[in-house]
């Protein structure tokens, strides 16, 4: 005979691959939140564009980027910064998928 108590809600369908405690630190600087907004776009891009496109000073740029790198959230090859490709759900409205939650970067301003 079926159980009939409702079943417990499933399991997330992916473990997060990126420590929780550090990946908060490095999201605590509003220039990383505009940093990872063009690189989840899915383009590859060198420094001087992504500090174009914030509007910071190239050197302030690539001392965030090495944090974010640092927990996950940016790799490099061939001074071409983007975004691991695993955490982009949808690049066209720059949606990043952590596992553990969402991020909906094109709702942030600028």
């Amino acid at each position: 005979m079926p159980d009939p108590r409702p079943s417990s809600p499933p399991e997330p369908s992916s473990d997060p691959t990126l420590p929780f405690g550090p990946l908060t630190m490095a999201l605590g600087e509003p220039i990383r939140w505009a940093i990872l907004r063009e690189l989840a776009s899915g383009d590859r891009l060198m420094v001087v564009e992504i500090a174009k496109r914030v509007g910071k000073p190239a050197d302030t740029v690539s001392k965030h980027l090495a944090v974010l790198r640092k927990v996950g959230l940016a790799v490099v090859k061939q001074r071409l910064y983007s975004m691991p490709p695993e955490f982009l759900a949808d690049p066209e409205k720059r949606v990043l998928d952590l596992g553990y939650c969402v991020l909906r970067l094109d709702s942030l301003p600028g």
